[in-house]
């Protein structure tokens, strides 16, 4: 039996660049350097157990992105968070640099981002 285990969601952070997503995806795809890019998703893994996607959504004039990290290890996944420190402060260093990420496309489109409301307070523009 060699059944393939399921990628278990570690991290999600979303966020919003107020610029259309043909004009921000395309920065952001670059700005990645994925392995695999469909559609609006790029995506790519690393090591054992890592596998990033960063996905972009038309939101009316505005572009949703969404950053998930996934534990898609298939052998001594519960090694994981030992190998990692319990993932502590992985969380907060993995809004930090998404929170880095949609301000940088923003400043080049002119225009602002920012994070959904599990980050700062709700409305909080990044400049």
């Amino acid at each position: 039996m060699n059944e393939k285990k399921p990628r278990k969601l570690m991290v999600e952070v979303t966020g919003v660049i107020d610029a259309p997503a043909e004009k921000t995806w395309p920065l952001l795809r670059d700005s990645l350097s994925p392995k695999e890019v469909y559609g609006m998703t790029a995506a790519y893994q690393g090591g054992w157990w890592y596998r990033g996607e960063w996905t972009a959504e038309p939101d009316g004039e505005r572009t949703r992105v969404t950053h998930r990290v996934y534990n898609v290890a298939q052998w001594m996944r519960w090694g994981v968070p030992l190998a990692n420190r319990f993932f502590i402060g992985f969380t907060a260093h993995t809004r930090n640099g998404f929170e880095e990420a949609i301000t940088e496309i923003a400043r080049q489109l002119g225009t602002t981002a920012r994070l959904a409301p599990s980050g700062p307070a709700p409305g909080t523009v990044i400049r």
